[in-house]
């Protein structure tokens, strides 16, 4: 056992360090991009402190805009992932799909959150990135089981096996298993999905696409999603895997090429 001053000196030690903390430089840089042309949803200021207070926690920088004209390829240039968080509706201009769409060649990262599904249904690529688009919900909100598929992914090795959570469930236009790596689905059975139900219902996931990485979840609705936790964890996952800061099998079943 330590000597008591050699015990008392390592605390000292320790105090001065927390009292002066050394300026890190961020690891990487993200924009949040909360730009709505349809519903608006109330969580949005929540999601953007999210990332905010997960990047100051985590190493990385966060910047935020509701401003379109930001896509341009030298500012997106300087971001390692693009958080689409709770879009809606059509947000960008010919000019800013374009640069967009040159940022995710070119290497970049997208992540997004619940209606970011529900943003740009006339834009194919940016449906490439998304792996699909909303197509309508039971009203409310509704607490089911979500099967956790890939318990090694970075956004979702932290959760239990079935993961029991209230949220407001998307249905989605297609199944995109086939296109996406699933991390996560929803058990129908523990919930009315309504006229709409999937029988196949991936909620979470991610994929590479055309030089890019893509990781997208339907959950985050409400404020008290962005207070838990376990999401926040499940984001912050996200995140490091749309930067490309954490490895991820992202790959589709068998592997099939991505689409051009």
């Amino acid at each position: 056992m330590p000597a008591l001053g050699a015990v008392l000196a390592l605390i000292g030690l320790t105090g001065c360090a927390a009292s002066q903390p050394a300026t890190r430089r961020p690891e990487f840089k993200v924009l949040v991009f909360s730009k709505t042309g349809g519903y608006r949803h109330g969580s949005i200021p929540a999601a953007v402190q999210a990332v905010k207070d997960l990047g100051a926690a985590n190493g990385f920088a966060v910047d935020a805009t509701e401003d379109g004209t930001f896509f341009t390829p030298a500012r997106l240039a300087g971001y390692r992932a693009v958080v689409f968080a709770l879009t809606s509706g059509n947000v960008l201009d010919a000019t800013e799909k374009t640069a967009f769409e040159g940022y995710i060649r070119a290497g970049g990262g997208y992540a997004g959150l619940h209606s970011a599904s529900d943003t740009e249904f006339d834009w194919p690529f940016y449906g490439q990135v998304v792996g699909a688009y909303f197509k309508s919900h039971p009203h409310g909100l509704f607490r089911a089981r979500v099967v956790i598929e890939d318990r090694h992914n970075p956004s979702t090795r932290h959760l239990p096996a079935t993961w029991e959570r209230s949220d407001e469930w998307y249905n989605f236009r297609t199944d995109p298993r086939n296109t996406v790596h699933v991390l996560a689905s929803l058990d129908e059975s523990s919930y009315d999905p309504g006229p709409d139900r999937m029988g196949d219902h991936p909620i979470t996931w991610c994929r590479r696409i055309q030089g890019g990485r893509s990781w997208y979840t339907g959950m985050g609705h409400g404020e008290e999603a962005y207070a838990d936790p376990a999401f926040r964890a499940m984001l912050l996952g996200g995140i490091r895997v749309a930067a490309g800061a954490a490895e991820a099998d992202c790959d589709p079943p068998g592997s099939l090429p991505e689409p051009q």
